[in-house]
């Protein structure tokens, strides 16, 4: 089997839990933030739409550096619900086309995080989709979900019953 096909089923399902929870982001709430030294409602969201737009180049290259400054900037976070769905929709599909298309000797291949020329990690890229893509959207798709219940936002079934939601 193929490392991409074994990774695909599973980049899917949290694509598709993720868009439910992105999709619940209440326009009214952006500015919302649980604690001073916290992301907004709308920079956490834009960041989880922002994630799976690293797999291309993490797929693609051998490093990134983060405190490149003639480096990439991120763009400013989404200002609505339906540009913020967009946004990851549009990374979401660029993501998934590199998956698709990824050999298996790739996955062996050493991927670096640099911050001002800095390693911060290497691993082999399997491990980097894995940790520094996958698990990273689960950890911030979590925190986006307690923003929803402290705001009294229904929160989706993700993969089972919610509060709000059951699916069966």
């Amino acid at each position: 089997m193929l490392i991409r096909d074994a990774l695909l089923p599973e980049f899917d399902l949290e694509a598709a839990n993720t868009r439910k929870v992105l999709e619940r982001v209440p326009e009214d709430k952006l500015d919302w933030r649980p604690h001073p030294k916290s992301f907004t409602m709308a920079e956490l969201a834009t960041h989880l739409a922002d994630i799976p737009g690293w797999l291309p180049y993490t797929l693609g290259g051998d490093s990134v550096d983060i405190g490149d400054p003639n480096g990439p900037k991120p763009d400013p976070p989404s200002k609505s619900t339906k540009e913020l769905v967009a946004r990851f929709d549009k990374q979401i599909a660029a993501a998934r086309a590199a998956l698709a298309a990824a050999e298996n000797g790739v996955f062996g291949q050493p991927w670096s995080l640099k911050a001002g020329g800095k390693v911060i990690f290497t691993l082999p890229k399997v491990a980097v989709v894995r940790a520094f893509v996958m698990s990273h959207t689960i950890h911030h798709r979590g925190q986006l979900t307690v923003y929803l219940r402290l705001n009294d936002v229904p929160v989706p079934s993700v993969y089972g019953p919610s509060a709000d939601e059951n699916p069966f």
